[in-house]
């Protein structure tokens, strides 16, 4: 699953590559966001962590993996 991640006041978005499902990553933040100082924390596929202050996501994208086909065949 791609993520991506809009953080207010800040140019370029976050993308994270993570084995989490998109009901969990809406469910993350929706509980970050009920939480007066929460912060939305995703696990990338290198068993890596981000970590966002809820208050300062802007948006969140979330893309399913694309499998891309390798040659000339259509």
């Amino acid at each position: 699953m791609q993520v991506r991640i809009g953080v207010q006041s800040v140019p370029k978005e976050l993308v994270v590559e993570t084995a989490q499902s998109a009901d969990e990553i809406q469910k993350s933040l929706a509980d970050a966001l009920a939480q007066d100082n929460g912060v939305l924390v995703l696990t990338d596929r290198r068993s890596g962590r981000v970590v966002v202050p809820a208050r300062s996501v802007g948006y969140l994208e979330i893309a399913e993996d694309e499998q891309r086909s390798v040659g000339f065949g259509s």
